[in-house]
């Protein structure tokens, strides 16, 4: 493992240039490993599209949503949250010294949500009448359903607006150096006029720096929707599942569904941002930005324990604790969810723990891991629709998410490589193995 000791950043203003292009090569093989499992997941979409869903999938009527909701919106989302918990940090508590990590964790944000988005077009079909979407004399307004889809596709873009400024700052530093080199080599074999089109690309460059300053005017309101639309589609989210209150084990049917939503994505979010900017630094080889990730991490513990002391009062107040200590089928994933979450809870007090690399990654995969665990119990394991109902994904069902999450840690590798996203390394980064 690598460990690194780094000196505060002087001033509490942050600028584009905090941010820098990650120097290195595209296609390795790693690239090439998930290209492959996001072909093979969306020639599966194709198959669903063209032959049904009963081609690829085991729903049926009692189980009309499975692993696609469950764990690409229902949980996927929660993962997505990065940027959601990070901003809250940044612009609400002007944490400031947070802010290298908001772009990362916006573009994982961005993935998340857009492709949860798109699990649910997989998953519903006829792709064709999404236009009734934007039809106001369409909606339902009274459905929970309908305010998370209408504050998915509203988040998503907002996300995209958020994560504007980096190809902002691309385009202004790029001085077209190797598309130039390749008009000038091959402009007679596909009948380009060299000059016309080098035009056309300074002046985008051009556009892109006249934008931005005006980019960042209204730049806050963006992330003020940025805060508040997660806060209502995520406690809506557990809102959805009040109505099944006969289907839904009791252990996890409760009146405080959305609140625990509500706070269980918020500590995913806090976790994530620390694995994703662990995994990034340890594979692309940077320092770990152990002063950041710290204060994360100690916000993370007080989060989980709100969200832990509400579970615990809320089965003293139903009479379920006779039942989480059953160690039956639904006890056991109860017990799991719990102390996983307790665990990591617990780890994350130490202030040493927290100053390690080592243990910051295993504390947020114990704390994601058991947050995600929550999610798929109350959507899908603690689900019963009733005798004679049985629902297990078959392997095209998961290979269409496994298609969709490679796809999403595909893209991130790629645009890192290719847009300032991941925090400035300003060269007094002292590295150390340990």
């Amino acid at each position: 493992m690598l460990k690194n000791r780094r000196k505060p950043m002087m001033g509490g203003s942050m600028s584009h240039d905090e941010y820098q292009i990650h120097k290195a090569k595209i296609l390795t093989p790693a690239f090439w490993v998930l290209l492959t499992l996001t072909v093979i997941g969306f020639a599966l979409i194709a198959v669903r599209f063209i032959w049904g869903i009963g081609a690829v999938s085991n729903l049926s009527d009692g189980y009309p949503w499975g692993i696609w909701i469950t764990y690409d919106v229902a949980t996927g989302t929660a993962i997505a949250c990065g940027g959601y918990a990070v901003a809250i940090l940044i612009y609400i508590r002007n944490k400031m010294h947070y802010h290298p990590l908001i772009r990362s964790a916006v573009l994982t944000s961005l993935f998340g949500y857009g492709l949860a988005g798109f699990s649910v077009m997989v998953d519903v079909g006829r792709p064709w009448n999404a236009y009734n979407f934007f039809v106001p004399s369409q909606w339902q307004a009274n459905s929970a359903m309908f305010e998370v889809a209408l504050c998915v596709m509203a988040y998503t873009t907002v996300l995209a607006i958020e994560f504007l400024p980096a190809v902002l700052t691309r385009l202004q530093e790029t001085n077209w150096s190797r598309a130039r080199s390749f008009l000038e080599k091959y402009h007679g074999r596909f009948g380009l006029d060299t000059p016309v089109v080098l035009e056309k690309l300074e002046k985008l460059g051009q556009r892109a720096l006249w934008l931005q300053p005006r980019l960042d005017k209204v730049l806050i309101f963006v992330i003020v929707l940025g805060i508040t639309l997660p806060t209502m589609h995520q406690s809506s989210l557990g809102s959805l599942l009040l109505i099944a209150s006969t289907k839904l084990y009791p252990l996890w049917h409760t009146g405080f569904l959305p609140l625990l939503f509500l706070i269980n994505c918020m500590f995913i979010g806090y976790s994530i941002a620390i694995l994703e900017s662990i995994i990034s630094s340890y594979g692309f080889k940077r320092p770990f930005e152990i002063d950041q990730l710290s204060g994360l991490a100690s916000i993370t513990p007080y989060l989980t324990s709100i969200w832990l002391c509400v579970v615990v009062g809320d089965l003293v107040w139903r009479g379920q604790v006779a039942n989480a200590l059953r160690f039956d089928f639904y006890s056991a994933f109860f017990l799991l969810e719990f102390g996983l979450v307790a665990t990591g809870s617990l780890l994350l007090f130490s202030k040493k723990r927290r100053q390690s690399p080592r243990w910051l990654f295993i504390t947020a995969v114990l704390i994601v891991l058991g947050g995600a665990l929550y999610r798929f119990n109350v959507y899908l394991i603690g689900f019963n629709p009733g005798q004679g109902w049985r629902y297990f994904p078959s392997l095209a069902e998961l290979m269409i998410t496994v298609g969709i999450v490679a796809f999403e840690i595909l893209g991130y590798q790629v645009l890192v490589k290719l847009f300032p996203v991941l925090p400035r390394l300003h060269g007094h980064e002292v590295v150390e193995k340990v």
